[in-house]
């Protein structure tokens, strides 16, 4: 049981740091995947390199590691530097018709996959507010959103999506369901509270035609959604994980969860208990940028799993579904 909560957790890797930690941190603890963090300018061999040893690190028998990184484009481009492209902003990818943004995002995602990276935490699928704009703190003041009407941002993430599957990088549209609607950051804030969308509203558009064609993998976002459910988080909430985008819209795909080790949204909710209360809400994929949240995290998840049997199905469950979209991407080995 153990092991399969490690497969829930993907944790940080500094892009900065040398690789030994995350590499010790693999073998050590058995985690079901990575994210480079930070910034890197070296380019597609240097971190081809840092992914191979990331992938050499895991035991003899196991699933290989999702390797994640945010290449959104615009300021959210993790990776740069040779063999890489520079990518505009989600504002300027708006404004392209389909076909060229698919080859765009295919040419984009054969990179990543050349430097042995397998999900890209992307496209943004939030519609953002007009009334907001700039002062959404999210993803307005950075021009990560693909527009302000729920079809035509719709139509970027499609496009989006269907190029990462040609280059064969499982996309993760995010972050469910919107922050366009929000004037705080959740990363920097407490109690960020969206008082608008409802399991109705047209902002859910991108991601329903999203899962219609397919996507791997939706990012939940940390946002209290006070129409929806406005006692928790989303990413702690039932109501929104499994109640509208499990069973409302028809998801059967990897759920991710917005980062739960730094963010400020969750600081509240003891470390041990973020990815408890995310897998009990029916997400798989625990996210942490601070991989010293790691080891209590699948402690947590182990713990709980133990003493409820229903828990431990549930965890099962989604060790199930993470290695499914791992079977996919070549990672099982036998």
């Amino acid at each position: 049981m153990r092991a399969l909560a490690a497969q829930l957790l993907v944790v940080g890797s500094p892009l900065a740091d040398p690789v030994d930690p995350t590499l010790a941190a693999v073998r050590r603890l058995g985690v079901g995947g990575v994210i480079l963090t930070g910034r890197s300018a070296a380019g597609v061999r240097v971190v081809a390199d840092r992914s191979a040893a990331l992938q050499g690190s895991v035991p003899n028998g196991r699933p290989g590691l999702l390797v994640s990184v945010d290449q959104e484009g615009g300021q959210v481009q993790t990776l740069s530097g040779p063999g890489f492209g520079t990518i505009p902003s989600a504002v300027v990818q708006g404004g392209w018709a389909a076909d060229r943004l698919t080859g765009a995002a295919e040419r984009w995602g054969s990179q990543l996959r050349a430097a042995g990276i397998n999900v890209d935490l992307a496209p943004v699928s939030d519609v953002l507010s007009p009334r907001l704009g700039a002062r959404n703190l999210s993803v307005g003041i950075s021009d990560r959103t693909f527009g302000t009407a729920p079809d035509d941002v719709a139509s970027g993430v499609v496009a989006f999506v269907d190029g990462l599957d040609r280059a064969r990088v499982a996309a993760t549209v995010k972050h469910f369901p919107g922050l366009g609607q929000v004037a705080p950051n959740t990363d920097t804030s407490r109690d960020v509270r969206d008082t608008v969308t409802t399991s109705d509203s047209m902002s859910l558009e991108p991601f329903r035609r999203a899962i219609a064609a397919g996507v791997p993998a939706v990012m939940v976002s940390s946002a209290i959604y006070a129409r929806i459910d406005g006692a928790a988080p989303a990413a702690f909430s039932r109501a929104v994980i499994t109640d509208l985008l499990r069973d409302r819209l028809g998801f059967t795909g990897l759920v991710v969860s917005d980062d739960l080790g730094r963010a400020v949204a969750v600081a509240g909710v003891a470390v041990n208990q973020r990815s408890v209360r995310f897998v009990a809400a029916g997400g798989d994929v625990v996210l942490t940028v601070d991989p010293r949240a790691a080891a209590p995290m699948i402690d947590g998840l182990s713990r709980r799993a133990a003493g409820d049997p229903a828990f431990a199905a549930t965890v099962v469950a989604a060790a199930r579904r993470v290695l499914a979209v791992k079977q996919r991407l070549g990672l099982l080995r036998c």
